[in-house]
């Protein structure tokens, strides 16, 4: 479970100061699916960072399962994310010489897991997101929507508590878009997954059980509405 409390994020900006975020409280329950949507430059992308532990509040607390992220030495911190935490990302962020099995492999590497064990679970992280078939693949022989299931694959390898998601359909076509929401929501169901994601589209939205709404640097957040299946299975 995340609990932020009186978190603020402040930016210096030549001689000016930016407030990112500006006292978000909230609690995010262990299990719970999150859209955050927002008009750009009010805070979500801050904040996803923030969950994540790659940055820090100025002010504040972030604490998930009783570990206060805010105030942990930078190494241990490190070694939440590289545990915990699964990261998803509009320009997939693969390594372009590294074939799909190998970039989800390096997910593994910080964690201390052997060479054989490494490409075992990479092998199965690739066959749960239907890309059983493209281990060997290179990212540039791969299509956009291939792209980001190796993304996904490497954010779930590890097994995390927590997947993070900062517009992770934002370079995809409708119905490539479909899919990997789709997948997302298998996932989140199978592995009991926090997730969390960052959207201006309120299609993907739509599909979460809670929504939130960044404005001015904080956050409100309220249920979703009850059409919570895939747009394919409904009845409008």
């Amino acid at each position: 479970m995340y609990t932020l409390s009186g978190v603020t994020k402040t930016y210096k900006k030549g001689r000016s100061r930016v407030e990112a975020l500006r006292g978000v409280d909230a609690t995010i329950e262990d299990g719970a699916w999150l859209a955050i949507q927002g008009p750009t430059g009010h805070g979500k992308s801050t904040l996803l960072q923030i969950l994540g532990g790659l940055d820090r509040p100025t002010t504040g607390s972030v604490v998930l399962g009783g570990r206060t992220l805010s105030r942990m030495r930078e190494t241990k911190l490190t070694r939440v994310r590289a545990h915990s935490i699964g990261f998803v990302f509009q320009t997939f962020n693969l390594i372009p010489t590294l074939t799909a099995a190998e970039n989800v492999e390096a997910a593994l590497v910080p964690l201390g897991v052997g060479d054989a064990q490494r490409k075992k679970r990479a092998a199965r992280a690739l066959e749960s997101v239907g890309l059983g078939d493209r281990l060997r693949h290179l990212p540039t022989e791969l299509s956009g929507g291939q792209q980001q299931r190796v993304a996904i694959a490497r954010a779930v390898v590890k097994e995390p508590q927590v997947l993070l998601a900062d517009e992770p359909t934002g370079n995809l076509d409708e119905g490539t878009r479909d899919e990997i929401i789709d997948l997302l929501e298998a996932l989140w169901q199978d592995k009991g997954l926090t997730m969390i994601i960052v959207t201006h589209d309120s299609t993907v939205a739509r599909r979460a059980r809670l929504r939130g709404t960044m404005i001015d640097g904080l956050l409100t957040i309220g249920e979703a509405t009850p059409s919570w299946s895939s747009p394919k299975h409904s009845d409008g």
